[in-house]
């Protein structure tokens, strides 16, 4: 699954997914993956199709980048990387109430710091990152 291509992501999402509503044995990764599917309804249909292309222009979510989102938020927050992430977590759960809904306000900072550092061609800004979530 760590790879930086796309298409072996996909289908690594796909397979895990089918795996997972087929009640087969699945890896710890996979299961993950299948549990964040499994919170997103509207995106089950979505992931068999692996050639489907998501343009921000098209107002459209790409699910395998909100899927891929959620998974990189939910290793930040197991790992405290950044350090602090954790608590801001954890304080975001006690006054939302709602783990899905903490980990959605969370990842639109993700993107927003994967999209600046894209368009700026730099590092990624983790202090900024972690004060925007200071915010929430």
């Amino acid at each position: 699954m760590f790879t930086s291509d796309r298409s072996k992501q996909r289908q690594y999402l796909k397979q895990a997914w089918e795996k997972y509503t087929s009640q087969e044995q699945l890896e710890p990764l996979e299961l993950q993956l299948s549990k964040i599917v499994e919170q997103h309804p509207e995106y089950q249909n979505l992931i068999k199709n692996l050639d489907s292309e998501y343009f921000p222009e098209q107002g459209i979510t790409n699910p395998f980048l909100h899927i891929n989102l959620h998974l990189t938020l939910q290793d930040q927050i197991t790992m405290d990387q950044p350090k602090g992430i954790k608590e801001i977590h954890s304080q975001l759960l006690l006054k939302i109430k709602d783990a899905h809904e903490v980990e959605h306000m969370m990842m639109e900072h993700i993107a927003e710091m994967i999209f600046n550092a894209q368009k700026n061609n730099a590092a990624f800004d983790l202090d900024g990152y972690i004060q925007a979530l200071k915010q929430l």
